[in-house]
């Protein structure tokens, strides 16, 4: 039994140094000439022009959690789907239908409690600001926030 967890303990190992020895010869064998132009941040090629400090729409987040859980229900029924004929040859079919359709159904509900509150929508009705119709173009940049 220790033999067992002996050979994960050496298997954790080998790979540990090989990606230390890995890591340590690429160091020492890449050239290494910095620049300004090298140090600078990378964005798709283009030259950055603010701070990468920014503010993300959160409905993004919300349509990749979706996706995300959508994709683990495809994970975990998948292996159903794959021997769900030898469950009917046994006599329980059903049972692992109905289980399957209830897990499908409470994503189901979720999805559609996400599709009522509107966040898959991209852009959302905005109410506006009733002080934005009276106010002067200088006094509209200073009620939404910014100043320049």
């Amino acid at each position: 039994m220790i033999f067992n967890f002996a050979n994960v303990l050496v298997f954790i190992l080998v790979g540990a140094g090989f990606v230390g020895v890995s890591l340590l010869v690429s160091r020492m064998l890449r050239p290494s000439f910095p620049t300004p132009e090298k140090e600078m941040i990378y964005e798709c090629g283009e030259i950055p022009i603010e701070s990468a400090w920014i503010n993300y729409n959160l409905r993004y987040y919300l349509v990749a959690i979706t996706f995300v859980i959508f994709s683990v229900e495809i994970a975990f029924v998948y292996p159903v789907a794959t021997i769900f004929k030898d469950w009917i040859a046994q006599g329980k079919g059903m049972t692992a239908f109905l289980e399957i359709l209830i897990f499908a159904l409470i994503l189901f509900v979720g999805l559609l409690y996400v599709w009522i509150k509107g966040d898959l929508r991209w852009f959302k009705n905005v109410v506006p600001d009733a002080r934005l119709a009276k106010a002067t173009p200088e006094s509209a940049t200073l009620i939404r926030g910014k100043t320049e």
